[in-house]
């Protein structure tokens, strides 16, 4: 691991653990200085690690509104811990850095891979967003600059067969309501329409998971139809390592009823949706296929 990387790692710890304890303003230099006797013995780079938590701490109150500005759907208290404070170290180094020392394109990168490393499964995507947003308002500062790297040594290939396998399952839920058929999808912090998804749970089908999240998130009984497909991946957990992540989603169908959002777990609405306006919607690469094939199912319906 990079020197650098490793710094910034301690550094969230760091910022993870002060904003657990209330952010006392006396003891965040107490914390980094055992978090680096703890994880990186000789490390010889502290003197950048005390400097990126101090930048954090006397700018935290600036930090905090534009995070607030960047994402107003997501109230502070409520994002994750490691998100937060993910974000409060890049949005320090991206506003208020030495840029000739770390551009902008690399503290934004460098807080990504934090997150995809240590958060959960959509913080890469959560945190990529908010600090996009405050790079384009900014100007895009260092857009053309490119930053010297060194070579890196060739990855060992990943068999994702030989991973552990986490499963999760979902649903598109369609409905009719005055002649038309429409389908029900979920919103979330990350401004894209999406598919109501969960974990498997203990002997669960993937179909039993799907009617049951559908159930949970969005309030409505449905009956499975059809299964649309699965989509696979490989993904970093911080204490398990890599996972080969399966999920499996279906298309249901439902009354045609006002939903009710239960359980966001990073998501911030639910709608009918007619299947002409999704053209115009901003939609996960990764799913358009499978909506795509749950509208071709109701087009058959018609």
């Amino acid at each position: 691991m990079a020197n650098r990387h490793l710094s910034r790692s301690i550094v969230l710890q760091s910022l993870f653990s002060w904003d657990f304890m209330g952010r006392p303003a006396d003891q965040l230099t107490e914390i980094v200085d055992r978090n680096i006797i703890e994880f990186a013995p000789g490390h010889n780079d502290s003197e950048f690690i005390h400097y990126l938590a101090d930048l954090v701490q006397k700018k935290q109150a600036v930090i905090d509104e534009i995070i607030q500005k960047a994402a107003p759907e997501w109230p502070l208290d409520k994002i994750a811990n490691v998100d937060r404070s993910i974000l409060r170290m890049g949005l320090a180094e991206l506003l208020f850095g030495n840029r000739d020392q770390v551009p902008p394109k690399v503290a934004i990168n460098e807080a990504i891979e934090l997150a995809k490393t240590y958060g959960g499964e959509n913080s890469g995507r959560f945190v990529n967003g908010v600090l996009g947003a405050v790079y384009k308002e900014i100007g895009e500062p260092g857009k053309e600059q490119t930053s010297k790297q060194k070579v890196k040594a060739p990855e060992e290939p990943i068999d994702p067969e030989k991973l552990p396998k986490e499963r999760k399952a979902g649903g598109i839920v369609y409905a009719k309501h005055d002649g038309k058929y429409y389908l029900a999808l979920v919103h979330d912090v990350f401004g894209y329409w999406t598919i109501a998804k969960g974990g498997v749970e203990g002997e669960e089908t993937d179909e039993q998971t799907a009617v049951r999240e559908i159930k949970e998130k969005l309030g409505i009984e449905v009956t499975v139809k059809e299964k649309l497909g699965a989509i696979e991946y490989v993904a970093s957990h911080p204490e398990k390592g890599k996972l080969l992540k399966i999920v499996t989603y279906f298309l249901a169908e439902s009354e045609f009823k006002d939903l009710v959002l239960h359980s966001s777990g990073g998501l911030d609405n639910a709608a009918w949706l007619d299947p002409v306006d999704l053209v115009d919607l901003p939609i996960y690469d990764d799913i358009l296929p499978l909506i795509a094939k749950a509208i071709e199912y109701i087009t058959n319906l018609k």
